[in-house]
């Protein structure tokens, strides 16, 4: 048997899998299509003969409804089909054109031209409306599942809480956690130049991204990949900046690297003290082989650290040391020893709400 003759058959097995499944995803997009048109040829009769009980604006309701279910290929000529039934109906309907009905014909023009640039943008992702919708919010909870944290053995709790520029729930920040052996935690927070939903984008390929690099690299080879990645983008606005924790869970030692970031701060339970932790590096993405400062030290029971972004510690005429002090200072009233909850009651109470905020907060406990 030749070559040929054996991959043949893979072949076409494969290629008609792939029609099929091209059919079951045009089935209902079809079915919708067919039901649209026959309901605006309806409504279009019903204007004709019925002109003082179906108004025409009626045919608003497919146009519409078009707009959601249909995909970029079909929506275009169901509009075109649209605006010529509704041609018809005004020549076909009895009785003088008064001025509510011209209104009535621009305004369904409008929004026929209005839905027809909608689905020239929606070309460019080739999604209709719910799916498109639908794939932003599957991508929108990949990255906020990113950075949940793992389980932890006992004696050791660590949580994170985002918010977003203006509330929306796409984000500039991000956070990436995870344990790559039983005895290690890594955690990567990460903030993305621009705000919002501007930044978004970047952050979700980003999330992945480093998600990958965090768990397949050593500590001190995270930053220095990440900053790689980021210079092959090619992005205008490519850069970032990140704060590294890499915890040991067996003995409590840390390792802390920053790039352009905030710095993490310390809390001793000996003396009841914050410690800025003394890392350092420049901001990921603009130069080619950079270097990242080390600080380092030892968790004890009763300690915690905390890494956040510039929304918590930035605003506008007020230095960032400035800001950093009413972080402590709030840390201080708001936890009291009890650091359940914090990174949430930290983001709540403090910040820019223009500006995207993101918190984490790793302690081991006293038992």
């Amino acid at each position: 048997m030749s070559v040929y003759a054996a991959i043949a058959p893979v072949a076409l097995r494969r290629r008609l899998s792939a029609l099929r499944a091209q059919q079951r995803r045009s089935g209902p997009e079809a079915r919708a299509l067919l039901l649209l048109t026959a309901l605006a040829l309806v409504l279009t009769c019903a204007i004709v003969l019925l002109p003082d009980v179906v108004p025409l604006n009626s045919l608003l309701v497919p146009l519409l409804v078009g707009s959601l279910v249909l995909g970029p290929r079909v929506l275009p000529w169901f509009v075109v089909l649209v605006m010529t039934v509704l041609v018809a109906a005004v020549l076909l309907r009895h009785g003088p054109i008064t001025t509510l009905t011209e209104v009535s014909i621009g305004v369904e023009f409008l929004l026929g031209l209005l839905v027809l640039l909608m689905s020239f943008r929606r070309s460019r992702l080739g999604v209709a409306g719910f799916l498109g919708e639908s794939m932003f919010v599957d991508l929108r909870d990949r990255i906020l599942n990113q950075g949940g944290m793992p389980e932890l053995p006992e004696g050791w709790h660590a949580e994170t809480s985002l918010a977003s520029a203006g509330g929306t729930l796409f984000a500039g920040d991000f956070v990436v956690a995870n344990r790559p052996s039983p005895e290690r935690l890594e955690v990567v927070v990460v903030d993305v130049s621009g705000k919002g939903e501007q930044a978004g984008t970047r952050a979700l390929l980003l999330s992945g991204s480093f998600g990958g690099l965090l768990s397949a690299l050593p500590p001190e080879g995270f930053l220095p990949a990440a900053n790689d990645y980021l210079l092959r983008q090619g992005w205008e606005e490519g850069f970032a900046t990140a704060v590294h924790l890499s915890l040991r869970l067996d003995t409590g030692e840390f390792e802390v690297r920053t790039a352009g970031h905030p710095p993490a701060v310390l809390r001793t339970a000996g003396d009841g003290r914050w410690k800025v932790l003394a890392s350092e590096g420049p901001v990921l993405g603009l130069i080619e082989d950079a270097e990242f400062v080390m600080d380092s030290g030892t968790l004890r029971a009763g300690d915690a650290i905390m890494l956040y972004t510039d929304g918590m510690v930035e605003e506008p005429r007020r230095d960032i040391d400035l800001g950093i002090d009413r972080l402590l200072g709030e840390a201080e009233q708001v936890l009291r020893g009890d650091f359940h909850g914090a990174a949430q009651k930290l983001v709540t109470a403090l910040g820019s709400k223009d500006d995207d905020r993101a918190m984490v907060v790793v302690t081991r406990g006293l038992g």
